[in-house]
């Protein structure tokens, strides 16, 4: 409560001047928020018309993906202290024999084996919501959310080069009635389906209306249904079908409740729907098992539609070559879907990701501002792919299976068949940008076949040499704005100082044509801007620290201290070694160079000295 009246006070008033305006305080507006917040000299103001953070409810599912994000941001082991761990799911349909009850028809791993090195898992939204505010409140900046506060216009003032946007908020507080008004130099919407943000810019959600009705309740409840702590997927003969969700903690359980087709501009708050309507069909659903509800903790009922917006900034198409995006959209306020795919919170988080670190290198000065456009090129398409997805798996969902018809046991194993074919993009960990300005083509893909350049970079364990700690080498790519140089050896050793380890490094620390060199600011570490780690074949016990290049043991800051964790080597301990395990080629190595946001941008042989130099000049500015 203290931090709470703080807050209050702390955005007692707007500030009139901001670099980056966020609207919307939900997963997407969080996210964003958080990754800013890690760079002092970008003033970033997070706007919410609610009174205070969430508290419970809405989203629950996270998958893999986004928690290898949230290790980027620090709090991914604490989450999955506390979440509910998906290990296996559950499918149920009518029984063949006995059609007004259900019967389980199969289950399976709910995460394939090796797809990333952390589970798929379940958490309270609002608790996620919670760790973001606690990366903004300990971040250089100290940033915190400014509450009750709805956005009433936005437009972009063309005579204002510096900060060409204005907004013109209405308080909703103790001030009712007063407006504030902030000029920006870009604005992000994050303000849900129903985004002011989308409006401003003459954008519009296109596709499905919304015609399906869905209740959610969180539950405590005593039921003789077996699967209760199981992720289950069961479709009755007539009555629906209903998504069972383990909570944390133990006892809680979500259960999404289909409700059926709305008509035509119909909204489901016309019918009235009560909580005992959703446990009466629930329990009709569930037969021939029982549900006793103790205690509702929260429910609500919704009304979702599969829509898109054809963008997601103001600038259109025709335009793009010379006008730079001011203003941007992410999460429900750019595409909306059904909770059957659980991607929702999801894929609105990694919009933001890949947006955060894209804004901050442009305000820093370090990057082009086309750099910018490639948010909606890359989004929009990822967008596309989970509306058709959630398209196909809704109808699977919600499809009849009808007593006696004798597809019945084919139609189950289509289901489940399906389930598992989606799971690497339930998981997050399919998406893969096309080749851009800072995603190259794959000349050289073939030197690491297992990092597919435009996909994230699969982790794998690796041994540090300094003080043969085990680690997961993909955790070093923290949300910092950084890129990263992962150089992987070639056969020879590192104390060979005519090995193309010691060319490669050389050349970054020393050649004035090196982006190294070309792009760190006078007087920063050289490190500030890229991150160059070496992973050896060699056993660490047979590598001597004082073989190593001088880039690999950097000295910074004042002091000159000197970092001692730029430098692996393979770990075969528990099966093959991050060469074998990623395809790397073990006789020519090889560089692969990944975004800030963790995503692959190119993979280069060791050499590869000038086209390593040309990838950066494409977006980079010099100082």
């Amino acid at each position: 409560h203290r931090a709470e009246r703080a807050l209050a006070d702390y955005h007692s008033q707007l500030p009139e001047k901001v670099d980056v305006l966020i609207v919307g305080s939900g997963p997407a507006g969080l996210t964003l928020a958080a990754q800013l917040a890690a760079f002092p000299a970008i003033k970033t103001l997070l706007v919410e018309k609610n009174d205070g953070p969430l508290q419970r409810g809405r989203a629950d599912g996270i998958a893999c993906r986004s928690m290898e994000m949230f290790n980027a941001f620090g709090f991914a082991e604490r989450l999955m202290r506390e979440s509910y761990w998906v290990n296996e799911t559950t499918f149920w349909k009518p029984d063949q024999h006995k059609p007004g009850n259900i019967a389980r028809t199969g289950r399976i791993q709910d995460v394939e084996d090796g797809l990333s090195e952390f589970p798929h898992v379940i958490l309270n939204q609002a608790r996620v919501h919670d760790y973001f505010l606690e990366v903004m409140r300990q971040s250089p900046s100290r940033e915190m959310p400014a509450y009750s506060r709805e956005l009433q216009s936005l437009l972009i003032d063309d005579a204002s080069a510096d900060y060409p946007v204005c907004a013109i908020f209405k308080r909703l507080d103790n001030e009712q009635g007063i407006t504030e008004t902030v000029h920006a130099r870009y604005v992000v919407g994050c303000d849900g389906a129903r985004s002011m943000v989308r409006q401003s810019i003459g954008l519009k959600l296109l596709g499905d209306s919304a015609n399906q009705a869905w209740g959610v309740m969180d539950i405590l409840t005593v039921t003789d249904f077996p699967d209760i702590r199981m992720k289950s997927l069961i479709q009755s003969a007539s009555d629906g079908s209903v998504l069972v969700i383990p909570r944390e903690g133990g006892y809680l359980v979500r259960l999404y409740v289909e409700l059926g087709k709305l008509n035509e501009d119909e909204r489901v708050s016309a019918r009235n729907i009560t909580v005992e309507q959703l446990i009466d069909t629930a329990n009709r659903i569930f037969s021939p098992y029982t549900l006793e509800v103790k205690e509702v903790a929260w429910w609500s009922v919704y009304e979702i539609g599969q829509r898109l917006c054809d963008r997601f900034d103001n600038v259109p198409e025709p335009d793009k070559s010379r006008q730079h995006p001011r203003i941007f959209i992410a999460g429900d306020a750019c595409h909306t879907h059904s909770p059957k795919a659980g991607q929702g919170m999801n894929v609105s988080m990694r919009d933001a990701f890949n947006l955060g670190w894209k804004l901050a290198a442009v305000l820093r000065d370090q990057c082009k501002p086309e750099l910018l456009s490639t948010y909606t090129d890359e989004r929009q398409k990822v967008a596309q792919t989970l509306i058709d997805f959630d398209r196909e798996w809704s109808a699977i969902i919600s499809s009849r299976a009808k007593a006696g018809n004798l597809r019945d046991e084919a139609e189950s194993a289509r289901f489940q068949e399906y389930f598992v074919q989606s799971g690497r993009y339930t998981a997050g960990t399919a998406i893969q940008y096309q080749a851009s300005m800072i995603i190259a083509e794959p000349a050289h893909q073939h030197l690491a076949h297992g990092l597919a350049i435009g996909t994230r970079f699969h982790s794998a364990p690796v041994i540090r040499l300094a003080d043969a700690k085990p680690v997961q080498l993909g955790h070093t790519v923290i949300a910092d704005g950084r890129w990263r140089l992962f150089a992987f050896a070639d056969e020879r050793s590192p104390a060979d100082r005519q090995s193309a380890i010691h060319a490669l490094c050389n050349y970054l620390q020393n050649d004035e044509h090196s982006p190294v060199q070309k792009y760190t600011r006078e007087g920063g570490d050289i490190d500030s801007l890229f991150d160059v780690r070496a992973i050896f074949q060699q056993p660490f016990r047979d590598i001597e620290l004082e073989c190593l290049p001088a880039l690999l043991l950097p000295r910074k800051g004042r002091f000159e201290l000197i970092d001692y964790e730029k430098a692996f080597c393979a770990d075969s301990k528990d099966g093959p070694d991050i060469y074998d395990a990623r395809g790397i080629d073990r006789e020519q190595g090889c560089v692969v160079i990944v975004r800030p946001d963790q995503h692959i941008a190119h993979v280069l042989p060791l050499d590869g000295f000038s086209a390593i130099t040309a990838f950066f000049d494409r977006f980079m500015r010099e100082p």
